[in-house]
Parts: structure tokens; sequence; C-alpha cells
């Protein structure tokens, strides 16, 4: 509630109660989904989330790689059947957890359906592999959520809340000459999604610097506006909503 609050200062209190249960609702859904990816067969999870234009990212893989960016609204777990419908090499960032059991559980699941993940700390080494052996790979990361304070190089506004922001994607587009795509994902019902491809940016070199993350942000913004009982509330997203002018204070001093 604190989150919707600060999000949506316009709506009543009656409101975001609404949105609230309608988030709960699909929160349970979700996590019922994760449990079921252990044991969904191909045919079930092409059913259930489905890709619209794919072409989109098939003729940009033909020419370079790809930073495919999404956020943890709807259904960010199946995304990993995307693989599915291509041959290029496709890997997941993520942060690895210290359960090693647990972790290696989790990772043998969302590489079910041809993918592989890789730790942040080693997907540059990797993109250098794959382009000096003419690889034009998928990286696919999930950037919408709060970074470390000491590793934060941006501050923006998201959802009218000034709060530090990942710009990893941008800085991997300009360096390595990537393309960025926005999957944009749709609940239909209960256990059916749609996700649709969109262009970001196709060359990156010579934009301004954080234009190319503001793009995605408001992207995320745009999705979440639209129906936000599907973005995941229960994280704090703006835990340090005040910091930057702590930070600014303290550096003047």
């Amino acid at each position: 509630m604190k989150n919707l609050t600060l999000s949506f200062p316009e709506k009543s209190e009656q409101e975001l109660m609404i949105i609230q249960r309608k988030f709960y609702r699909h929160f349970v859904d979700v996590f019922i989904e994760m449990i079921k990816t252990f044991t969904m067969s191909k045919k079930q999870i092409r059913k259930r989330y489905k890709f619209k234009n794919f072409d989109l990212v098939s003729k940009l893989a033909e020419k370079k790689g790809i930073v495919l960016l999404g956020s943890h609204y709807a259904n960010w777990e199946w995304v990993v059947s995307f693989c599915m419908y291509t041959k290029v090499p496709s890997y997941g960032v993520f942060t690895p957890i210290s359960n090693k059991y647990f972790n290696d559980f989790i990772t043998k699941s969302r590489e079910r359906f041809g993918g592989y993940l890789i730790p942040g700390k080693k997907l540059i080494p990797k993109i250098i592999s794959d382009q000096k052996a003419g690889i034009n790979g998928f990286y696919g990361l999930l950037s919408d959520q709060s970074p470390q304070l000491k590793k934060t190089f941006y501050w923006a506004p998201f959802m009218g809340v000034k709060v530090p922001v990942h710009t990893g994607a941008e800085m991997l587009s300009k360096r390595f000459d990537l393309a960025t795509v926005f999957l944009d994902v749709k609940k239909i019902k209960r256990g059916y999604y749609e996700a649709t491809f969109e262009l970001v940016c196709e060359d990156a070199t010579n934009m301004k610097n954080f234009e190319l993350t503001d793009r995605f942000l408001a992207r995320v913004e745009k999705q979440i506006r639209e129906a936000p009982e599907f973005y995941f509330w229960t994280h704090n997203r703006f835990k340090h909503k005040d910091a930057s002018q702590v930070l600014r204070g303290t550096s003047n001093n």
C-alpha cells in the first residue's frame, strides 16, 4: 500500500484497496505458476505464454546481439520459454542465491526450455566471447528494481518518485553495439499471457547518456499504469527515494 500510495497519489484509498486486492490475487497466481514451471511440458507453456511479432527479434539477431529488457510484471518466469522459438543462444541474467541446493534447483527449472542463466558478473565476458566467435546472442535483463546505492550512476523519476536506476542495459548496448528490445507482457486471463516485442533502440552508440534508460523506464511505467495490479508491488522499489538528496548533501559537505 505504501508503494501504491507513492505511485498513484491521485487515487482514493478505495481505488488503491481495489488494486491491492487484485494484486494479491495475481501474486498468488504467479507463485503457483513458478512452481508449475518445474513440470510443465513445452506444449503446455506454448499454449499459456504466447509471443507475438517474433520476426522483429529474429531479423535483428541476423545483424547483431540483442539486450532483451523486461520488468517484474505479469509473469516474468515464463519468459524462459522464449528460447524454444529461436536457435540463437539465449541467456537470462540473474543474481545467485546463497543456498546452493535451492539455487541449482531454480536454475535447472528455468533452463528446461533451452536457455541459460548467467550470473551478472559473468555477462560481459560472455558477450565478449560471443562476439569474438561471431555469435549474436540474446541477453535478458529485468532492470526495473533498485540497484545498490554504491553501484548507482543515475537517478530518475519512476512512477513520480525519484529513485536509483539500473543502467547496465544501456552500458552494454553502447559498449558492444547491441540492439535493445522491450518485452511487453499482458495477462489475458488466469494462467494465460501474451508477450509483444518492442524495439527500444537498434543503435545506441550515438545516443545521449541515459536516454535509452529513460525510454525503458517510460515503457515500464506505461505498462504499469495500464493495469497496475500485475506489477510486483511487494518489492520495496522506493526504499531509496530520499537518498539522492542525502547523498548530494553529504558530497557538498
